[in-house]
C-alpha cells in the first residue's frame, strides 16, 4: 500500500526570535518493508540546515529559527510504500546494541502499578504474553485525550487509568523490560479509516521476541501494526522519537498549529 502524508507545524511568536534550534524527526524510516518513495522538507522563518542519522537510526533535521521571525511553518509531506508484514519488523539493527533497550528510562520505571499488570497476564510464549499485557494495557488504560502530557510516566497513567497513544505505548514498554524483554518507543503515522485530517502523530512500542525480533504492538488499536502504519523514529521513550524538540531565546507566548493529512495513494 502507498499513502500519501503531509505534516505542517506552524509556531506563532507574539515577540522576535532572537535565537532558536529545532531538531526534527519526522522523516519515515526506508527499511523493514518499509520504503520512501519521495519525502520533502519545507521552512518558512527558518533554514534547513545539517541532517544526520541518530544511534536509533532516526533521520535527524537541524532547524535554525531565522533572527527576528514571528512564525515558523515547517512542512513535511511525501509517500511511503508499505508492505504488509503482521506486525513483525525483524532482526535487531544499528549501532545502539539491542541491550539498550532493556534500561529504565523515567517514564518507563516500573513500579507497583507494572507489577501487578504483568502478574495478570498468562501466556506460553514470549509472544503470547506481548500479545497478552497488548490487551491488559488497553484494558487498564481508557483512551482519552488530553489526559498527560509528554512526560507523564507509566507508573502514573496506570494510576490514573487514562491516556493517549504515547502513554498506552509506555506502559507496554515498562512491562515489557520489567518481563526481561528489549522494548522501544515508536512514533508514527497511521492511515484512519474514518478521516483524511489528524491532529497528532501516532504513537505504539515494539518488543524483540526470540525467534521472531523485534514486534509492533499498538495498544490503543489492540493490534500489531500492518501496511496503515508508517514508522518514523524509535527511541528509549517519547524524547528520543518526538518529532519537534528544540531550543529557542526570545518569542514569548508561543502558539502551535499542527496539520496533518493521510491518505492512501
Amino acid at each position: 500500500m502507498n499513502l500519501t502524508i503531509s505534516h505542517t507545524t506552524r509556531y506563532s511568536f507574539e515577540e522576535p526570535v532572537s535565537f532558536g534550534l529545532q531538531q526534527l524527526r519526522k522523516t519515515p524510516k526506508s527499511r523493514h518493508n518499509q520504503t520512501v518513495v519521495n519525502w520533502t522538507t519545507k521552512v518558512t522563518g527558518g533554514q534547513k540546515g545539517l541532517t544526520y542519522v541518530d544511534h536509533h537510526q532516526n533521520t535527524v533535521d537541524l532547524i535554525e529559527v531565522d533572527r527576528g521571525t514571528q512564525e515558523l511553518t515547517i512542512t513535511c509531506e511525501g509517500e511511503v510504500s508499505i508492505g504488509e508484514s503482521n506486525g513483525i519488523v525483524g532482526r535487531h539493527q544499528g549501532p545502539a546494541p539491542l541491550w539498550l533497550y532493556e534500561r529504565v528510562t523515567p517514564q518507563t520505571r516500573p513500579g507497583a502499578g507494572v507489577r501487578a499488570l504483568i502478574r495478570a497476564v498468562g501466556g506460553e510464549t514470549e509472544l503470547d504474553q506481548a500479545h497478552g499485557l497488548m490487551a491488559a494495557v488497553a484494558e487498564a488504560v481508557a483512551y482519552e485525550v488530553g489526559t498527560s502530557d509528554s512526560n507523564s510516566t507509566a507508573e502514573t497513567v496506570l494510576a490514573e487509568g487514562r491516556g493517549v497513544c504515547q502513554d498506552h505505548a509506555h506502559v507496554f514498554i515498562a512491562c515489557m523490560r520489567e518481563m526481561g524483554l528489549p522494548a522501544r518507543y515508536v512514533s508514527g503515522y497511521l492511515l484512519l479509516d474514518d478521516k483524511i485530517e489528524q491532529d497528532a502523530m501516532h504513537a505504539w512500542a515494539e518488543a524483540h521476541i526470540p525467534g521472531l525480533g523485534w514486534v509492533g504492538f499498538d495498544c490503543a488499536n489492540c493490534i500489531s501494526p500492518d501496511n496503515r502504519y508508517v514508522r518514523v523514529a524509535t527511541g528509549m521513550d517519547y524524547h528520543d522519537a518526538a518529532p519537534v524538540r528544540g531550543t529557542r531565546q526570545g518569542g514569548a507566548a508561543e502558539s502551535l498549529d499542527v496539520a496533518i493529512e493521510v491518505a492512501q495513494q
